[in-house]
């Protein structure tokens, strides 16, 4: 399994936005899109989807962009990824009747590892994704005398 582009910059942009939840600030797509190196016009895209799915908001005006539609530690990551990618694991019985022996085993093992790897998505927030950053962060952190 491979982190798809498209969701390592939504997961970016939301980082963006997270981080100034607090303070309550719209941030514009150039800023993010600066901020992160994104190419605007597929961050507005990007944006446009996460804002149908209810994961962010945006405020039109002068001082308009985009802000987080509820708080980082209530937003996981499995739900931006399936807002991103539009994942849908579940199989209809009727495909289930015409599978092989041998597609069945692959689709059993294929359905465990997703659930596996949804269990992971799930478990972690936007805030959780900005508190290893700065955690590493400050480990990179080197100190001259």
């Amino acid at each position: 399994m491979e982190l798809s582009c498209k969701s390592e910059y939504a997961l970016l942009a939301l980082l963006e936005l997270a981080d100034r939840y607090d303070r309550g600030e719209p941030q514009q797509i150039r800023q993010i899109a600066a901020q992160q190196n994104i190419p605007d016009r597929y961050l507005e895209q990007l944006l446009a989807t996460l804002r149908r799915c209810g994961i962010v908001r945006s405020q039109r005006g002068a001082k308009g962009g985009y802000l987080l539609a509820r708080e980082p530690w209530k937003i996981t990551l499995l739900e931006v990824v399936g807002c991103i990618e539009g994942l849908d694991a579940t199989s209809s019985e009727e495909e289930s009747a015409l599978r092989s022996v041998e597609t069945a085993v692959v689709r059993d093992i294929w359905q465990e590892a997703c659930e596996a790897s949804n269990a992971v998505l799930q478990k972690y927030t936007l805030q959780d994704l900005c508190t290893q950053r700065d955690a590493r962060q400050q480990l990179n952190i080197m100190y001259y005398i």
